[in-house]
């Protein structure tokens, strides 16, 4: 999968601020909303070290100019913060302090909980820190937020991978995220489904992404970013080279960007389809996402017998053949006449294997024609019961439709 960054893939700007109460519930809205704030640029100056008014400006979301009067305001407060004159200048704290984490809402201390995934931590090498930290929180949270911490952890739990699938080994995982988190070159040996099979690559390792339960490395090569499955890198090698990290990259943007381009680009064909009303909201559960959105976007109104006709993409008519028999007999594919042969012949053997049995008082009846003239060119409707027998079309079998 090949993805070339471009805007998605950098961070946009923040969204304007909440809009301000009135009367005296405006003051004490902005005192809530400016201590809010202080905290964060406190936090901002003692995770990253020294920021700029720009950098601070733009993750706080606010005007350089009310960058300033903060960073003032902390300063009268008694928080260490200096300003550094320069090209490499910015704002920092006095190197050694720390603020403690005390001002925590009950709420904060449960997210801070729920967010520990002891599982993709694990993966990723950091099991022992994360638990290690979580000893920390503990000790520094005041008692009561402690013991909500660890009820909400006894309430919610988070499963990330999917159903009925397999975890798939990374045995290169931990090595790949430490590249990643230190900003190395790396050389990769990975398996891919073109020949050749096999191939050797240098990436600088941009992020990692848990997707369903599988583990995605996005990484840039010449001037692109390119999506691998960490479980089919077969051999890694971090360099001693620093990563050339695109400025502004933002990994949360770049895969939306990515996934939303890999589902469009990856249904190159379409099907026309006659299918039952029950069929259509069968496919929310059987379909892809963006082959059921469209299918029910591109669907027609239903005929007096409850049948509709539509258009689904597919990735092939081999891909197109297996979707469209999830569906059984409550579909019939009109176009194209490649896919309507193969479901034609999978139903007609299925056929042979499975003799009808019929049902004592109970007859059954064709589903008539095809609305709109679309039934394929040599095929008719059927004049005899769905067995066939005198008078059956030598096209395919119709669906029959119990009345």
């Amino acid at each position: 999968m090949k993805n070339t960054l471009s805007s998605g893939c950098v961070r946009r700007e923040g969204a304007p601020g909440p809009p301000a109460g009135v009367g005296a519930r405006r003051a004490g809205y902005r005192r809530t909303v400016r201590a809010s704030r202080l905290v964060s640029l406190l936090l901002l100056l003692q995770t990253r070290g020294r920021m700029t008014a720009a950098e601070l400006s733009e993750a706080l979301e606010v005007s350089i100019r009310t960058v300033y009067r903060d960073v003032e305001s902390l300063g009268a407060a008694g928080v260490p913060v200096y300003a550094e004159r320069g090209p490499a200048g910015g704002y920092r704290l006095l190197d050694g302090y720390r603020t403690r984490l005390t001002g925590l809402t009950a709420g904060e201390a449960e997210a801070l909980f729920l967010a520990g995934v002891p599982g993709p931590a694990s993966e990723l090498g950091l099991g022992s820190v994360l638990t290690t930290a979580e000893l920390k929180l503990r000790a520094a949270l005041p008692s009561d937020l402690a013991d909500r911490g660890g009820r909400i952890r006894q309430r919610f739990h988070l499963d990330a991978p999917s159903w009925f699938r397999e975890p798939e080994p990374t045995p290169h995982l931990a090595a790949l995220a430490g590249a990643v988190w230190e900003d190395r070159r790396i050389r990769v040996r990975y398996q891919r489904w073109q020949q050749p099979r096999e191939v050797t690559r240098t990436l600088d390792p941009l992020g990692v992404v848990l997707k369903a339960g599988r583990w995605y490395l996005v990484a840039a090569a010449d001037g692109q970013v390119r999506t691998y499955r960490v479980g089919a890198i077969l051999d890694l090698t971090v360099l001693d080279e620093p990563a050339d990290r695109p400025p502004g990259f933002d990994l949360a943007d770049c895969w939306q960007e990515h996934t939303e381009r890999y589902e469009r680009s990856v249904y190159r064909a379409e099907a026309r389809v006659r299918m039952t009303v029950a069929a259509l909201a069968r496919t929310v559960h059987l379909f892809p996402p963006a082959m059921s959105r469209a299918a029910r976007e591109a669907a027609g109104a239903p005929d007096a017998d409850g049948w509709l006709v539509t258009t689904v993409p597919i990735e092939s008519v081999r891909h197109g053949h297996v979707e469209m028999l999830k569906l059984g007999a409550q579909v019939e594919v009109l176009a194209p006449a490649e896919l309507r042969e193969l479901v034609a012949g999978t139903a007609h053997a299925l056929a042979a294997l499975y003799p009808p049995i019929p049902v004592a008082g109970e007859p059954v009846a064709d589903a008539g024609p095809a609305a709109d003239g679309e039934r394929p060119a040599g095929t008719a409707a059927r004049t005899s019961d769905a067995r066939g027998g005198p008078g059956a079309a030598a096209g395919p079998p119709r669906a029959p439709v119990r009345r």
